[in-house]
């Protein structure tokens, strides 16, 4: 028997109200999978969301181009993979988290998306720009819970 991998996808506009839209859905979709937003899995899963749309906003915002969050449940491995896609392909995430400051007021974004992820890493987006993404570990749900709009695989 196929099981259809739940996912959620949607562009988002490249600004601060964009990326808290970006989050809100992210905590919402969690909740329809079956994890409630107190849920260590669906905090988690809604700071990394928040952290890449920040930083899509911020270091990727092209004028005229959305950004765009994609993310997919993958029930047997107890992962979500969250994806976060912009238009800035010269702009690329470091190839390790960067050093930050105590003081600073910026650049600890990649430190909780390193914290809170299994992985994470980026790759070019086509035909233009980058998508960052982390797999975040979730707990298997044993049952429904009545909160199933058809995107939940009752794992």
């Amino acid at each position: 028997m196929l099981t259809e991998t739940p996912t959620l996808t949607q562009q988002f506009a490249p600004t601060p109200r964009g990326a808290r839209l970006a989050r809100r859905l992210a905590v919402r979709w969690m909740e329809e999978c079956g994890r409630p937003p107190a849920s260590d899995a669906s905090c988690a899963v809604a700071l990394v969301v928040a952290e890449l749309a920040a930083n899509a906003v911020l270091h990727g915002r092209v004028p005229g181009r959305a950004c765009a969050l994609r993310l997919a449940l993958d029930a047997a491995a107890h992962l979500v993979r969250v994806e976060v896609a912009d238009a800035a392909a010269g702009k690329r995430p470091p190839a390790s988290v960067p050093p930050s400051c105590p003081e600073g007021e910026s650049g600890r974004g990649l430190v909780l998306v390193e914290a809170l992820a299994v992985r994470w890493g980026w790759e070019p987006r086509r035909p233009v720009g980058k998508t960052v993404w982390a797999e975040v570990s979730v707990e298997p749900v044993s049952i429904c819970a009545g909160m199933c709009s058809g995107t939940c695989t009752h794992v």
